[in-house]
């Protein structure tokens, strides 16, 4: 089963091999998920007004006013910020305060795949708008199998990497450009061209990717803490014609 819902400024895909689950616990399961992206959007997008991230934004609530789930988010993303010794810093009031744009995909795409388990769906493909959560491979035998796009040549995949359980986030200037900020040089981010991180937590991978492309090589001492031993990354550098990586499969699952 596939399905692609609009969703977050970007599509949320859904993938679900046929024999992974009884249909009809399928149908029940896609319904829940589609209605709680869209709470999820309601409730954190900075495009919407009425959001309780908007209103945070604009002073109109406290974050110890807001609702369990916002607090929650607002709890990650400070471990995230203080694991990436600042490098990701969604807390930037140069760029209006508080966004948790850069984990609260990956997070949300978690929280979906513990609604397919309480459905008995063993087997799940999420796809957050590059922010992927995987459960129980294609199959038995075989993990999922993810490539990882070529940051210059459109269509061309860079590295692959197999996943059975976790999540894998990427982020780079494929499509937005160059959009992430820099909040310790007040500039764009210049330390990668582009990064992927997986790890058993989607939220904190994305957190991770995005962090990298500010950081670069400055970053690598992060996965020496215990915090992050059960996470790799996979970087192009900005200005070389070169990669480097931590906890990665082996050369020959990459491609140039």
């Amino acid at each position: 089963m596939f399905h692609n819902e609009e969703v977050w400024g970007t599509v949320v895909s859904f993938h679900i091999p046929d024999q992974a689950a009884d249909q009809t616990f399928v149908k029940k399961f896609l319904d829940q998920a589609i209605d709680y992206v869209h709470e999820i959007d309601c409730q954190f997008s900075t495009y919407k007004e009425s959001s309780e991230v908007s209103q945070i934004r604009r002073g109109e609530l406290s974050i110890t006013d807001a609702p369990t789930r916002v607090q929650e988010i607002w709890r990650c993303c400070e471990r995230a910020r203080d694991l990436t010794d600042g490098a990701f810093d969604p807390f930037q009031e140069r760029l209006g305060g508080f966004d948790p744009s850069g984990y609260v995909k990956g997070w949300a795409a978690d929280q979906i795949a513990l609604m397919a388990a309480d459905y008995g769906i063993t087997r799940l493909h999420i796809n957050a708008g590059g922010d992927l959560t995987l459960r129980g491979g294609m199959n038995n035998e075989q993990p999922w199998m993810i490539g990882i796009q070529h940051p210059k040549k459109a269509g061309s995949i860079a590295a692959v990497i197999p996943i059975r359980d976790g999540a894998l986030a990427s982020s780079g200037t494929y499509e937005r450009g160059a959009h992430i900020f820099d909040a310790q040089s007040n500039a764009i981010a210049i330390g990668a061209l582009a990064t992927s991180v997986y790890g058993p937590d989607g939220g904190l991978a994305d957190a991770l990717a995005t962090a990298l492309m500010v950081a670069g090589r400055a970053g690598a001492p992060w996965f020496l803490k215990p915090e992050l031993a059960e996470y790799g990354c996979w970087v192009v550098n900005r200005h070389e014609e070169s990669t480097w990586s931590i906890r990665w499969p082996e050369r020959e699952n990459q491609k140039s």
